[in-house]
């Protein structure tokens, strides 16, 4: 299980962010500010990525970033009107509060790695790896290639059996293409 992170090391890190990066949306910026000046919500605040599958969470980001300015995420519902977020931070103070950030290089940046934790609500097929999906790829290509190859198979020994030279050199052409084809991916 991962350490809690401090409400210091939270309100060290949103004031250092707010030094070193400007928001697309103002109101962002009010918002982290709240956040820095309530210590008691500061406690339910967690930093992840991918704050859109949790329960409530919260977007932001920086101009040097290309993403959405701003996502409010409760439950099933989606919008970007930041000053309803607002209002439900203070009416739902004890209430967990995902936040991601993402500004450049955001992965790479010590500080926001330090306050960021485990987003427990990432759906496991979320993972699936370019790595996977490449292996899966290949997978699909051979079953394909297999079942044209014992197609075309068949079908050329059918033409030997009827001693059909002229489809016996069609379908050999064919599969000389088919395994060309293949080997060339």
């Amino acid at each position: 299980m991962q350490t809690p992170i401090s409400i210091q090391d939270k309100k060290s890190f949103i004031q250092w962010f707010l030094n070193h990066y400007q928001l697309k949306k103002r109101e962002s910026v009010w918002i982290l500010n709240y956040l820095v000046n309530h210590n008691e919500l500061l406690k339910h605040v967690h930093f992840v990525r991918d704050a859109k599958f949790c329960p409530r969470g919260i977007i932001m980001t920086s101009h040097c970033s290309d993403e959405v300015p701003f996502r409010f995420y409760k439950n099933q519902l989606v919008t970007t009107d930041s000053e309803k977020s607002f209002h439900d931070i203070r009416l739902n103070q004890n209430d967990p509060l995902y936040l991601q950030l993402n500004f450049k290089n955001a992965n790479q940046n010590s500080f926001y790695v330090a306050v960021l934790e485990e987003n427990p609500y990432i759906p496991d097929e979320y993972f699936i790896t370019t790595k996977d999906q490449e292996l899966a790829k290949k997978l699909l290509d051979k079953s394909v290639y297999d079942f044209r190859r014992n197609l075309l198979m068949q079908e050329i020994d059918s033409a030997l059996a009827e001693l059909d030279k002229a489809k016996f050199m069609k379908l050999s052409a064919k599969l000389q293409k088919l395994e060309i084809k293949y080997e060339s991916t």
